[in-house]
């Protein structure tokens, strides 16, 4: 990637964050922040072996979906990664989908690439890395950071182990040969451990397994219901995701006939 590009990124990037709800270092809900940043999220359990997200622009609206059956702080990066693709790749008109070979930076593809670059610099900036263990991080003569001060960077900026030192490793604040004994240290000692060893958030290491789906998705599924695109048991899992019941809404409906599609296929094809 060109310096000026990476540059290019970290503006938008340190934009961006500008609009979201900040703590000390780190970003404090990101999935929260969406409704303010004009996205529309859907989060919903497709199973762990499903696509990790996509980003699509369908008629007015930004739509993100993330796969809420992998480990929060996984998911966390996949949102932060199709804000990327939303801010400098769909103004094209084309949709992305991802999975472990493009969050996982293993693809080879420049937008995936962009989008990486992207998601590292808005969850984790240089600047307050550097205060992060400048100030909070215990210095002892002679060694270098742990995997507890990993831990405690992973529960600060909502992140995983794996990506805290990544980006650790591009800021040069590791090496090498250091990122690999933290490598070691983390299968030792095991991350849920590390992050309750420190007090903190160890729910990033676990799926959050969430259903959210904005209100406006109501009416496009009774749209589709009274079309005969989707069964009465795909209305009703969309109704109990509000706690509402076919009875709620009985005034919208008309008689359809059954039909084998299901929730997972129609938030799976919002893509189309």
């Amino acid at each position: 990637m060109q310096e000026s590009t990476e540059r290019e990124i970290r503006i938008k990037a340190n934009s961006l964050r500008e609009k979201c709800n900040v703590s000390r270092y780190g970003i404090v809900d990101l999935f929260k922040d969406c409704e303010s940043l004009g996205y529309k999220l859907l989060r919903y359990p497709l199973g762990e072996n499903a696509d990790l997200g996509f980003s699509v622009k369908k008629d007015n609206d930004t739509i993100i979906f993330t796969n809420s059956c992998i480990r929060l702080s996984r998911e966390i990066f996949t949102l932060a990664h199709e804000i990327g693709h939303i801010l400098f790749h769909l103004k094209d008109g084309k949709s992305f989908i991802d999975d472990n070979m493009t969050i996982n930076g293993r693809s080879t593809d420049e937008k995936e690439e962009e989008a990486n670059y992207f998601a590292a610099c808005l969850l984790m900036p240089f600047d307050q890395v550097n205060r992060f263990i400048d100030l909070e991080i215990e210095k002892i003569p002679g060694k270098g950071l742990s995997a507890m001060d990993i831990a405690r960077i992973m529960s600060e900026f909502n992140v995983s182990f794996d990506m805290a030192l990544n980006r650790l490793e591009h800021l040069k604040f590791i090496g090498s040969e250091q990122r690999l004994c933290l490598d070691n240290e983390k299968i030792e000692k095991k991350v849920g451990n590390l992050l309750r060893s420190v007090g903190g958030n160890a729910r990033l290491n676990l799926p959050s397994n969430e259903i959210h789906i904005p209100y406006e998705y109501i009416d496009y599924v009774i749209y589709n219901y009274n079309h005969n695109a989707v069964p009465k048991e795909t209305l009703e899992k969309v109704l109990d995701c509000y706690h509402l019941t076919i009875d709620d809404v009985s005034d919208k409906l008309v008689e359809q006939c059954d039909d084998d599609d299901d929730l997972d296929e129609l938030i799976g094809g919002l893509d189309n």
